[in-house]
């Protein structure tokens, strides 16, 4: 049975917010696997994301041209409201229906872009802040569905890079993350 994607949405949120939670401050700056990221500017990319996923999920286009700096105030507190209005869009009853205006995919392709997003970016924000993370083993399979067939384009307009290479004993989550470009070795010290 297919799960739905507020449901993958929910498990990966229960792993990535205290991720951003733990970032600290004094590491806005540092790098993340993301060369062209710092951590503050994969922090305010992630927020973004989860904001705009919530509109794409109502069939909105959002204005992804307005990159806005979140990383003011209570942040953080305020990243976890976001990620729960993420999983409270998703829910609706027609959200993974139909096909995205703007974008032109299906609406469940779109809301596995936000899961993608979501679990990818947190271990990048995990790694350069070195903090503990674990996906939700059921959002690993779902994107390595989704890396399979959106991979190709995804590389040609530069949102992963190549893949790297990973040992023939990797588990899923590894491979995941060589698939879309990361080096799954990399820390914070490289």
């Amino acid at each position: 049975m297919t799960q739905r994607i507020t449901d993958l949405l929910a498990a990966a949120a229960e792993r990535a917010v205290p991720v951003v939670r733990g970032v600290p401050d004094d590491l806005l700056a540092a790098p993340t696997p993301c060369a062209d990221f710092t951590v503050g500017d994969l922090a305010n990319h992630l927020y973004q994301v989860v904001v705009n996923f919530q509109a794409l999920a109502a069939k909105e286009q959002p204005d992804w041209a307005k990159a806005p700096d979140y990383l003011h105030g209570a942040w953080r507190d305020a990243f976890a409201a976001e990620a729960g209005r993420l999983i409270d869009a998703w829910a609706a009853p027609d959200s993974e229906e139909g096909v995205s205006p703007g974008m032109g995919l299906p609406a469940r392709t779109v809301g596995q872009m936000a899961l993608l997003d979501l679990t990818v970016h947190a271990w990048d924000l995990a790694r350069a802040t070195r903090q503990p993370y674990e996906p939700a083993p059921a959002t690993v399979a779902e994107l390595a569905d989704l890396l399979a067939t959106m991979g190709p384009t995804a590389r040609k307009m530069g949102v992963f890079g190549e893949p790297c290479s990973v040992p023939a004993d990797a588990d899923d989550f590894t491979r995941l993350l060589g698939d879309s470009g990361r080096d799954p070795a990399w820390t914070s010290g490289n």
